[in-house]
């Protein structure tokens, strides 16, 4: 494989670096994660992208969901915390590491999206990003092999969603064997009971699949989510697809595991099929 390689930047700090620690972790919290039966092979799932320790337990849930399931291609849509750009960065070659190994990228499917005016070649903003790499440990313990497309979000409104969600239909060819990842968390730094109500609204609104809705609330003060756009797109993909049911698999905030409620960040998994 050629091409450049995105090598772990929070390995040791947000997740566990050592490769043996880390699955350990990883299989605990997935053996630990209930989840109820699920039809059909989802077609996108919704997780958090904090370090493992707040978050990890959360995002179980959404990947127990994929396990047993087959996809060849895994697109990860990520928030851009760092940078602003008005376009979709994509890491159009090469691989992503992890302390488990390489997720090669789906140069093919690259190549296919790079046709679309939104979506740019743009490997910069992926340098210091954490809310892509953090999934794809856990996608490399919960499938057993898949190529990776990458994507940043530099601008997270409803017309750059629907952009993305159209050139994602038009350029997937079977997307029964494609899974889409939204890496979101809710609300920041609220109490845990503000927090709750925010991160209620937010959860309504995906379990209605209120898109519009959600577009609203996240642009006023009534909720908040610093993955809106990836959560956005997912649904505008699946709708797109007539998969049109979901399912809150978990909420939880920091609070649960500090026991620290004056401030916290909200956690959700949810499953899209």
């Amino acid at each position: 494989m050629a091409g450049p390689i995105r090598k772990p930047i929070i390995a040791g700090s947000w997740y566990p670096g050592n490769p043996t620690t880390l699955k350990e972790t990883i299989k605990s919290y997935l053996d630990q994660a209930s989840i109820p039966d699920i039809p059909d092979a989802p077609v996108a799932i919704i997780v958090p992208h904090a370090g493992y320790l707040y978050s990890g337990q959360v995002a179980a849930y959404a990947y127990k969901s994929i396990m047993n399931h087959d996809y060849s291609t895994v697109v990860v849509i990520s928030p851009s915390h760092r940078a602003f750009f008005p376009h979709v960065s994509l890491w159009a070659r090469g691989a992503y590491e992890t302390p488990l190994g390489l997720c090669e990228v789906d140069e093919d499917l690259s190549r296919k999206l790079l046709s679309s005016q939104i979506i740019r070649d743009d490997s910069k903003p992926h340098a210091g990003e954490h809310a892509l790499e953090i999934q794809l440990p856990f996608l490399q313990m919960a499938l057993d092999s898949f190529k990776l497309c990458p994507l940043i979000l530099g601008q997270q409104d409803l017309v750059t969603c629907e952009r993305l969600a159209e050139s994602l239909y038009k350029h997937i060819p079977h997307p029964q064997d494609v899974l889409v990842v939204a890496s979101s968390d809710l609300s920041h730094f609220h109490s845990g009971p503000k927090a709750e109500e925010m991160d209620a609204r937010v959860a309504e609104k995906i379990a209605s699949f209120d898109i519009a809705g959600l577009s609203k609330d996240l642009e006023s003060t009534y909720a908040e989510a610093c993955g809106g756009g990836p959560i956005m797109t997912s649904l505008l993909y699946a709708k797109k697809l007539s998969r049109l049911q979901t399912k809150i698999l978990k909420y939880a905030h920091s609070g649960h595991i500090t026991g620290d409620t004056s401030s916290v960040v909200g956690y959700l998994a949810a499953v899209i099929y």
